[in-house]
């Protein structure tokens, strides 16, 4: 049975934060055009962390190459493996999250990733987005467990997990093809009985979102 039910699709939020209302929806088809300007925009940003891929930046992030990765990503939703959405701020297409290898039975466990354009960064936009994802994941999910994993020179990504409750767990050494070489990557994770009430109000306390 499909881990969300019939319609996976959800709308999570809003939360206000200092870039405006942050949202998250479901990825569509028709977001190829806004998704490949902002990761091309953002390439300076994004490709330090990200694994390295097969072809250049510019051929993998293109308009054409949206349909196929939107399709396979909504498969996996149906499948009830992977939770695809978009971040919105003020309605408008700022980033994505995913909420990917969801499994079931005794490990109840997923991962979560994401991105935000740069012209949100440092507005409590990514801190939100991820909030919004945890709660979901806990209790409409049902899942017990979130990791991620993130280099330990990635600041910025540190704070935003800290922030939302994610502990450091370990080093996972030489862990992913990251920017053309293999890269060590800091495991971090956390498990609902972390949460005391709600991951969104643990970033709304932080003063980062409110209500």
């Amino acid at each position: 049975m499909p881990l969300f039910g019939g319609p996976w699709q959800v709308t999570l939020g809003p939360l206000q934060t200092a870039a405006g209302e942050v949202r998250l929806r479901p990825v569509r088809a028709r977001d190829a055009a806004t998704w490949s300007r902002l990761r091309l925009k953002n390439r300076e940003l994004l490709e330090p962390w990200e694994p390295t891929g097969d072809v250049d930046w510019e051929r993998r992030h293109a308009p054409s190459a949206w349909p196929g990765m939107c399709s396979s990503m909504r498969s996996q939703a149906r499948s009830g493996t992977l939770l695809p959405m978009v971040v919105l701020v003020g309605g408008d297409y700022a980033g994505q999250l995913t909420v990917g290898n969801i499994m079931r039975g005794q490990l109840m466990n997923a991962w979560v990733g994401y991105w935000v354009d740069s012209s949100f960064t440092g507005h409590g936009v990514a801190s939100t987005a991820v909030a919004l994802a945890a709660d979901h994941a806990y209790r409409k999910l049902g899942l017990h467990r979130l990791e991620a994993t993130v280099r330990p020179e990635n600041v910025a990504s540190r704070a935003v997990l800290a922030r939302v409750g994610f502990r450091e767990e370990g080093l996972l050494q030489r862990y992913l093809h990251v920017d053309g070489a293999w890269r060590d990557h800091l495991l971090v994770g956390m498990t609902t009985e972390e949460v005391s009430d709600s991951v969104v109000a643990r970033v709304v306390r932080s003063g980062r979102a409110w209500y």
